[in-house]
């Protein structure tokens, strides 16, 4: 009965020790995010600052649409990444092409934007905004896999956590650029970013977040000020 006791307790040890030693390791990495940023520019395109954007969301019926907060980080971003780009405010813009922009109505493809010109009242309005550039926003971050276990407890002496959990999210985004004036595509720049988050628990949990929205938007914002304003672009992972 006492080695029976005993090899429980070097179980319970060797348990401990290498939760402890998972922690370490874990607290030591931090969260890991990888992205991969591409662009597509069709040749000959040339940007004229002196014209506005406007960053739109693609709202799909019956789909997953790409999060609002993300196409704000995305307007916002841009705005701080350049001063030589006007980026018109998305709600500004859709407010005043009502009910043109909205997505039952919305263009799909620049092949109805002659259609979407030949109403009344839209290239004038479009004029006065100042938007010659659309850039429409694709795609939403999701969570793809997940594990771990973990185990809380509360005693009248204290309580505490005890575990380890990690998830893994994947933010795929697609920025479509769209010259109203020519009703044409003149590129496209994606973000392809997936994390691993980790939260570790020896008495206290401790998340480690990698956020892999936030560096989707930068990495996109930042790719589309080059890609707009026509300076050299460095692709590759990061």
């Amino acid at each position: 009965m006492v080695y029976l006791l005993t090899n429980r307790c070097a179980q319970a040890v060797l348990a401990t020790a290498r939760l402890t030693l998972a922690l370490s390791l874990t607290l030591s990495l931090g969260a890991c995010v990888n992205s991969t940023i591409e662009q597509v520019k069709q040749p000959g395109v040339a940007f004229d600052n002196a014209d506005s954007i406007v960053i739109l969301a693609r709202r799909h019926q019956n789909a997953s649409e790409t999060e609002a907060s993300f196409t704000e980080c995305v307007e916002a971003r841009l705005s701080e990444e350049s001063t030589l780009l006007k980026v018109h405010p998305q709600k500004a813009f859709i407010d005043a092409m009502f009910p043109w922009f909205e997505p039952g109505t919305a263009p799909v493809t620049t092949d109805a934007i002659p259609e979407l010109l030949a109403n009344p009242g839209v290239r004038s309005q479009i004029d006065q905004t100042g938007v010659r550039y659309v850039v429409w926003l694709d795609g939403s971050t999701q969570r793809i896999d997940s594990g771990g276990t973990m185990s809380c407890a509360v005693s009248p002496a204290g309580g505490g956590c005890l575990g380890f959990g990690w998830w893994e999210d994947a933010a795929d985004y697609e920025a479509t650029i769209w010259d109203l004036r020519t009703a044409s595509t003149t590129g496209m720049v994606s973000a392809d970013v997936s994390g691993t988050s980790y939260m570790p628990a020896l008495i206290v949990p401790i998340p480690l977040i990698a956020r892999t929205q936030a560096a989707a938007c930068k990495g996109l914002a930042k790719q589309l000020s080059q890609f707009l304003g026509g300076a050299p672009v460095d692709l590759g992972s990061e």
